[in-house]
């Protein structure tokens, strides 16, 4: 093994995902940044091993983007309140492989190419450091406290920096360790720790298109960027689901991936969550693919009692896997109880999360039916969803 890659995606990152959802796991060009990230890690030939920091809060999230196939990924690493302690338990975490170097990537930085990977290793040859960077192009201005220009800056020799950060691993190791002794905790990047240790640290020209995605905003251009660099065009696809389930012996029921307490709960094979199910069956039919009992059969016994999250999970990986986006959802509950207003925000967080999309494109509606039919007498939930999605055209 010539290096490790250690990726950072502990941090929580929500403007990019509206609130909800850490940027690292938004997905752009339908698939999760941090998918991208692994994919472009995994097939470097001069890293040997791959270890992800990731918060306590993802595990879910992170189980949902790591790759089929990724014979290099170790079990990931818990983080700690900082970068810097995330990076460094990280660092502890693959000592045992005893790696002779590390790049220290940013989860957030999809857009890294192969050659900037290679050119920070490289770098390391005569080296204790080298970090990616790209030398400043604007002006920049020093600002006085009431927001005018105090100075102008001179930019010559200055540099943006960037990931991978890549370092000789016990050099690095050890400067992290001697840092958290000397209760040092407020290093902006690894470069930092390393010069505070004395390490020199070499500059590797970088790519501006190497950006770190930070706003809401990023992530739309990145969207944009990728279709057009796929030459893809989208067409709109919707797909509505419908769900019944009855009541029985039981103290909460589970709505939208929320649980709530009731007098009985919904009976089923699964937790019965009668929102999710009629949710997933709306995204499978926009995309023409079958329903929730075609891939989760209540027959088989693996689903007994299983979240209904996990099949929205699928259904919103199947659009991923043909490079589509999940636009809004809307979904309609008809029940005389328990009421659905008190917790309607934080169903569209819990589906939002999934779906990787902002609450405000997360439908939740509640009705009755005015005592009439099953539902008005009490004996169950029913559940109307919708889904728009954006497929490139052909498939």
């Amino acid at each position: 093994m010539t290096a490790a890659a250690l990726i950072v995606a502990a941090g929580r990152g929500l403007r990019a995902g509206g609130g909800v959802t850490p940027k690292q796991y938004v997905r752009v060009g339908g698939v999760p940044v941090l998918t991208q990230v692994l994919q472009t890690f995994a097939a470097a030939a001069d890293i040997g091993v791959l270890q992800v920091v990731i918060h306590p809060d993802d595990i879910e999230l992170y189980k949902s983007c790591v790759p089929l196939h990724a014979p290099k990924l170790m079990a990931p690493v818990m983080g700690g309140a900082t970068r810097q302690a995330s990076v460094r338990m990280g660092l502890e975490a693959l000592a045992s492989h005893a790696p002779d170097r590390v790049l220290i990537h940013d989860a957030a930085r999809p857009f890294v190419s192969p050659g900037t990977i290679t050119d920070v290793i490289r770098a390391l040859d005569g080296h204790a450091g080298a970090i990616a960077a790209v030398a400043v192009a604007d002006t920049l201005k020093r600002a006085r406290p009431d927001s005018t220009i105090g100075a102008t800056i001179d930019r010559a020799g200055l540099w943006h920096a960037q990931t991978p950060q890549g370092f000789r691993f016990k050099d690095i190791l050890d400067a992290h360790r001697k840092a958290a002794i000397a209760g040092h905790d407020d290093f902006t990047d690894d470069a930092a720790i390393a010069e505070w240790a004395g390490l020199a640290v070499a500059l590797v020209p970088g790519s501006t298109a190497n950006v770190k995605l930070t706003s809401a905003a990023d992530i739309e251009l990145a969207n944009q960027r990728l279709h057009a660099a796929q030459g893809l065009m989208f067409e709109p696809r919707t797909g509505t689901g419908f769900d019944v389930h009855r009541f029985t012996d039981g103290a909460s029921v589970w709505l939208c991936g929320v649980e709530i307490p009731h007098s009985a709960k919904l009976d089923g094979h699964s937790d019965a969550d009668v929102g999710l199910h009629a949710l997933t069956d709306a995204i499978l039919g926009a995309l023409g693919d079958g329903d929730i009992g075609q891939h989760f059969p209540p027959s088989d016994p693996q689903w007994k009692g299983a979240a209904s999250r996990m099949f929205l999970t699928d259904a919103a990986r199947r659009v991923s896997e043909r490079h589509g986006r999940i636009v809004n959802v809307d979904i309609t509950l008809l029940c005389e109880a328990p009421r659905i207003g008190p917790h309607r925000p934080q169903m569209q967080a819990a589906i939002a999360g999934v779906l990787s999309i902002e609450p405000g494109r997360v439908g939740i509606k509640a009705t009755t039916t005015e005592g009439l039919g099953f539902t008005g007498r009490r004996e169950g939930i029913a559940a109307m969803a919708s889904a728009l999605i954006l497929l490139p055209i052909g498939t």
